[in-house]
């Protein structure tokens, strides 16, 4: 059995180690051993996975229904129950995996990135900071109803904690964001930089944290903390400069290994990319080679910061040898509205299908009703959701759903998306078979939010253009835009 060393660069996400580097897959890094005796591996064997929770009834990671009946359940150290975990939380899970859908799950864990007040936002950007940590918000980052209904609002609320893995530059994509209205313990995990041993001070992105009255957990050497450990620090305040003043750090990397034949399921962005044989997901090592099989993409779309699914087995090097690689959907498509019928897995919005997968699309329920787990079969005719996913397939009209959540019911109509073939009729715009009407009242946006004449407007916005409407149903497949604004893919 091999447990290697650490990766020059690591940071943990939610409830694994997650690594970032400037290289390339060369080096070895370490995924959790569910099997401390070894394990035959596979997907009929002992594996881990980590990604985003999609779904209930057991728990639903990366498309495989894991049983929990008699897993045990950790949320940020502490012994939890499922029923203290939410969809979009990114989560390890380690067990078995009976085949590509179904598995038992011995263990389950979470933790958050960051724990604490926003300190700013950016509203045009889709980004915010906490305790020095970019957040990135994504079509796919679930905000609890806890959370207040603007970007803008988020730098009152007490406290908030996010969970998301881990761009190349260290940016959080907010997977989860959870607002709560009495501060607590502040938390941040990730990378040691720009140690200073005398001064008793290091770095954790932007973060100073003074560590000079912290206790100093699980370090290979007994207090001793080197630039590029993986740590979690915690404290209950920040100094004058903003620091913050810790009272505990735990070295994190000691919960990952990465012995031959374990399978691995992982959910992340390339964080180091050589070539199509030799990158890093989340910092995990990874090659594939002629038997891998790539869905949604090729070996020849494969970059830096894309975000992809992995599943392999681990070679005696420690570097995941791929047998899938899935790019992840996108989720340029948005459509907001009350549903017309249900049939099946497919709802219908604006007279557009919605197709859905009880394994692969995230269903959440923001209503009074708070269904949970939420399923397609609880959606009724007159239900107000909110659907982001894509276009599929292409050219169709229809729309395959990667997150569903129904709301109270409000007014608001959005939908969001390519404007069609022809489709650029001023006054009027074809969306997925849907007429975006204007009147004199409709205010029109530029891609930084800012408004813009509609001569402009119309000047600018092209067959294939990304535009948003918002406003109101009139008709079916029509909408009145309220705003019109341009998109960036």
């Amino acid at each position: 059995m091999i447990i290697t060393r650490l990766r020059f660069l690591a940071a943990l996400i939610s409830a694994a180690i997650i690594f970032t580097a400037c290289g390339g897959g060369s080096d070895t890094a370490t995924v959790p051993n569910p099997d401390p005796d070894g394990g035959s591996g596979g997907i009929t064997g002992t594996g881990v996975a980590v990604g985003p929770i999609t779904g209930f009834g057991s728990v639903i990671v990366n498309g495989v229904t894991y049983d929990t009946a008699g897993a045990t359940f950790t949320r940020d150290g502490l012994a939890a129950t499922q029923s203290d975990f939410a969809v979009g939380q990114f989560v390890l899970v380690t067990g078995t995996i009976d085949d590509s859908t179904s598995g038992t799950a011995d263990t389950v864990t979470f933790e958050d990135n960051v724990d604490g007040p926003v300190s700013s936002v950016d509203d045009v950007a889709r980004t915010f900071v906490i305790l020095g940590q970019t957040v990135v918000v994504s079509a796919t980052t679930s905000f609890d109803d806890s959370c207040p209904g603007s970007l803008d609002e988020l730098a009152g609320v007490a406290a908030v904690e996010v969970s998301g893995p881990v761009k190349a530059d260290g940016s959080i994509e907010a997977s989860r964001v959870e607002c709560k209205a009495v501060a607590g313990e502040l938390e941040v995990t990730g990378l040691v930089s720009n140690l200073d041993s005398v001064a008793m001070t290091f770095q954790i992105n932007a973060l100073v944290v003074d560590y000079s009255a912290a206790v100093l957990d699980n370090f290979p050497v007994a207090g001793v903390i080197n630039d590029d450990d993986p740590v979690e620090a915690k404290g209950n305040g920040l100094g004058e400069n903003g620091e913050l003043l810790a009272t505990r750090v735990e070295y994190k990397g000691a919960q990952i290994a990465d012995n031959e034949g374990v399978h691995a399921e992982i959910e992340g962005f390339i964080t180091a990319f050589v070539s199509s044989t030799d990158f890093d997901v989340s910092g995990i090592p990874v090659t594939t080679n002629g038997s891998t099989v790539f869905e949604d993409g090729a070996a020849g779309d494969l970059g830096l910061n894309l975000k992809i699914e992995v599943e392999g087995e681990f070679d005696a090097n420690g570097v995941l040898v791929a047998t899938k690689v899935q790019f992840k959907q996108g989720t340029n498509i948005r459509v907001t509205g009350r549903i017309d019928s249900v049939s099946g897995d497919t709802v219908v919005v604006l007279n557009i299908p919605i197709t859905t997968d009880a394994l692969l699309t995230r269903f959440e329920d923001q209503s009074d009703a708070d269904v949970d787990p939420l399923r397609v079969s609880n959606l009724n005719a007159d239900d107000y959701i909110e659907v982001r996913g894509q276009e599929f397939p292409a050219g169709s009209g229809e729309i395959s759903a990667v997150l569903l959540e129904r709301d109270d019911p409000r007014d608001r109509t959005e939908l969001r998306g390519f404007v069609e073939a022809g489709g650029v009729n001023r006054p009027t715009l074809t969306v997925l078979g849907v007429t975006i009407e204007t009147n004199g009242a409709t205010v029109y946006r530029d891609v930084n939010e800012q408004a813009m004449l509609a001569d402009d407007f119309w000047a600018a916005v092209n067959e294939g253009s990304l535009v948003d409407a918002r406003g109101s149903e009139i008709a079916v497949s029509t909408i009145l835009a309220e705003e019109l604004q341009l998109e960036v893919e």
